[in-house]
């Protein structure tokens, strides 16, 4: 089955709690003329619009939705909005070749990716290439402590961007780095993390681009894949009962067992399953690695690297999931695991429940 992201337009979703410098990113980003193909959707909570009046463009291409927060209203506004710009671009009025869209400080990103991956409209015509997270040194800590959203939103990047470093005396500026890096790794094991103003970081690199992307190329699914091996482990204890697990196997899965367990995890996880990313060796297709990337409500539409990114075919699934503790989550996915590969066997030698090549 083809990759599909050479022909829809890449969304990348630029998130983070208020006064975390959103605003602040895009504006350095926008004033870039690389950007000028670059459709913006900045969401507020307030009745009085006022970020789209702060955000610099070098085109007219920027939609405000004002009806508060997009986790709220996306599978209204949002989806509306989206099918406009597509539509308006089809016919000529508008030009862009990527979007990017910007969260309400009070907002969960957990819905607008779940729209994605679940609307047949949005999924056949955009694709979500990457998630940022802007994290404020200053006021991280009671933030992190007292705001359940702001942990979900560092929990679903694929990008931390810690920003107002500048702010913090020279002396403890490294101190402050280090604590909050540790304490951003406890509740996102694979993102990763640097600070906004690294020379290194190019704002317009990080949002046309993103970070690394196991659906995207060989050397980014090899990069991703190899950050979230090593640093998501069961056995770790997450801030705000945020969990990380990594699903390894050795041996294929057979397709029919991959359909079994993608379902029964969203049955058993549901909305306790912020987000899911890795590759499946499928028996089927083995030298085809199947793309897996959810939120919430997992991806059953799988997409298709045309080879393996390294010698490595093994099975590498990561899920950060609210509200179960690490080790119920590794007996839960192990069962389920375990019971889909029985039923796919099962139901293989009985000649029955097989799937149309490129299915899943």
């Amino acid at each position: 089955m083809p990759d599909r992201s050479d022909i829809r337009t890449p969304v990348s979703i630029l998130t983070g709690f208020l006064g975390s410098g959103k605003t602040t990113l895009m504006n350095r980003a926008l004033r870039d003329p690389a950007m000028a193909r670059t459709a913006v959707i900045i969401n507020e909570f307030g009745e009085i619009p006022i970020d789209h009046a702060l955000t610099t463009a070098s085109n007219d291409t920027i939609l405000v939705l004002e009806n508060g927060c997009l986790c709220c209203t996306v599978f209204g506004d949002l989806v509306q909005t989206l099918n406009r710009l597509y539509h308006a671009r089809e016919a000529g009025e508008v030009m862009f070749d990527q979007i990017v869209i910007e969260t309400s400080g009070l907002a969960d990103p957990a819905p607008v990716l779940q729209a994605f991956l679940s609307e047949p409209t949005l999924a056949g015509l955009f694709l979500v290439r990457t998630v940022i997270a802007t994290v404020d040194a200053v006021n991280a800590t009671p933030t992190l402590a007292e705001h359940n959203v702001s942990v979900r939103q560092v929990a679903l990047a694929d990008e931390l961007l810690i920003t107002k470093l500048d702010l913090i005396a020279a002396e403890e500026r490294h101190a402050v780095e280090a604590q909050l890096t540790a304490r951003l790794r406890h509740c996102n094991a694979t993102a990763r993390i640097t600070a906004a103003d690294d020379a290194a970081v190019d704002p317009v690199a990080l949002l046309r681009h993103g970070a690394v992307d196991p659906g995207h190329d060989l050397q980014s699914t090899k990069t991703w894949l190899d950050e979230a091996m090593a640093h998501s482990h069961a056995e770790h204890a997450h801030d705000s009962s945020i969990a990380s697990f990594s699903l390894v196997r050795d041996a294929p899965l057979p397709r029919a067992a991959l359909q079994l367990l993608l379902s029964s995890l969203e049955k058993h996880l549901g909305p306790s399953l912020l987000r899911v990313k890795g590759l499946v060796n499928v028996a089927e297709q083995p030298d085809q690695p199947a793309v897996i990337q959810g939120a919430q409500h997992l991806l059953h539409n799988l997409t298709w690297l045309e080879r393996w990114p390294d010698a490595d075919r093994r099975t590498r699934i990561v899920f950060i999931t609210q509200g179960i503790a690490p080790a119920e989550l590794a007996e839960l996915v192990n069962l389920l695991d375990r019971v889909a590969q029985r039923t796919a066997h099962a139901r293989l030698r009985a000649g029955v429940g097989q799937s149309p090549a490129g299915a899943a």
